[in-house]
């Protein structure tokens, strides 16, 4: 696949801390394009320095703003990334090697860091993304969380990962698990969610023991440990959030 071919779609907000890093493993593709979600801090002028085109423009939802960057890209074949992600040069030269055929995206693996430690378990070991996609027949869902492009094809695979670095340090993982379980809990009461407060009271020790023990998250030491704990917070947190907001309904 001729990299000259793809464009590079990447949202970002307040992620002066990853950005450039981001940005600069994807040089020499076709063009790379930021959306910027009107953030505070550096991230505009690191955008700016690195990219090929840059917007800003009002955040709706994830799918919302790829979709829209997605429309305004000059190639078919398109890669998506968030700002805490890059590519490796592995990854990079599979991707430049690569024969789509008849596929219509390709899923790809992350292996993501967490103060400081590359993590094994947690069940981020088998963390995938589908992040390499030919628009015409992809487009992300309507979707507050968990947002995946749905294809009209067949998805292929990469050997290759992504680097992750999805939270700087324990502070910035809270101000994420506040936002992102808003924004869950929204979703959760609009699919018809049910049993908030049941839910509240069960699912996050389960979360706990799957993620620690059975996804071998003890293997990543105290990282794991804080990683887990704070994953099991975010489930309460989430079912909290859409128990209150069906009782104020």
């Amino acid at each position: 696949m001729n990299l000259e071919r793809v464009s590079v779609v990447v949202t970002a907000f307040n992620e002066e801390a990853t950005l450039a890093r981001c940005l600069k493993s994807v040089r020499g593709f076709g063009e790379v394009i930021v959306v910027d979600s009107f953030s505070a801090d550096g991230t505009l002028d690191i955008a700016r320095e690195h990219a090929s085109v840059v917007y800003r423009r009002r955040y709706v939802s994830p799918p919302d703003q790829k979709n829209w960057a997605a429309e305004r890209a000059r190639n078919d074949w398109l890669l998506v990334l968030d700002a805490d992600e890059a590519l490796d040069p592995d990854t990079r030269a599979e991707i430049a090697a690569l024969e789509p055929g008849d596929h219509a995206g390709f899923w790809i693996r992350r292996r993501s860091d967490y103060l400081g430690r590359t993590i094994r378990g947690c069940g981020w070991q088998r963390d995938k993304v589908l992040r390499l996609y030919d628009r015409r027949r992809g487009r992300y869902p309507d979707a507050w969380v968990h947002e995946e492009v749905e294809l009209q094809g067949r998805a292929g695979w990469l050997r290759g990962r992504l680097r992750h670095t999805p939270y700087r340090d324990v502070a910035h993982h809270l101000t994420k698990i506040d936002a992102y379980t808003t924004r869950g809990a929204r979703q959760y009461i609009e699919r018809g969610g049910r049993a908030a407060l049941i839910n509240m009271l069960v699912h996050p020790p389960f979360r706990f023991l799957r993620m620690y023990v059975l996804q071998r998250g003890i293997a990543d030491g105290y990282a794991g440990l804080v990683l887990c704990l704070l994953s099991s917070y975010s489930v309460f947190l989430k079912y909290a959030k859409a128990w209150e907001r069906a009782r104020t309904a």
